[in-house]
């Protein structure tokens, strides 16, 4: 079965850091590029950053610019998303997203995680 699985979500004092990882099981993440999303409640949902199969190329949402940075090790079929200086505003579930390519659109990826949460709040 094709899993991926965020973890390393939790609740974070304004400024402060967490490391996402997004986990494959079932198939390699070689092939394909990793984005990462977020939702707040009553928000839809919105592209953060996404890393290409290769590792050569991401972009970032103007938002977390400077602040997030998206990585990969292919070795251990896993995505990674530092995340620092958060803010409040940083609050959602955090969902991880495999595709062919990069895209801004929830519709291009096809195969999704189950989501992690990350609460930004003193």
């Amino acid at each position: 079965q094709l899993q991926l699985v965020e973890s390393g979500g939790g609740l974070v004092q304004p400024g402060g850091s967490l490391r996402l990882s997004c986990a494959a099981s079932g198939f390699t993440l070689d092939y394909y590029a990793i984005g990462w999303f977020r939702q707040a409640p009553g928000k839809e949902r919105e592209g953060v950053s996404c890393i290409s199969s290769s590792g050569g190329s991401t972009n970032y949402a103007d938002s977390v610019k400077g602040r997030f940075t998206i990585s990969r090790d292919n070795a251990k079929n896993t995505v990674y998303l530092q995340m620092n200086s958060l803010k409040p505003e940083d609050t959602a579930v955090y969902y991880c997203a495999a595709a062919e390519g990069c895209g801004r659109l929830p519709q291009k990826y096809d195969y999704w995680g189950q989501g992690t949460q990350v609460t930004v709040s003193s």
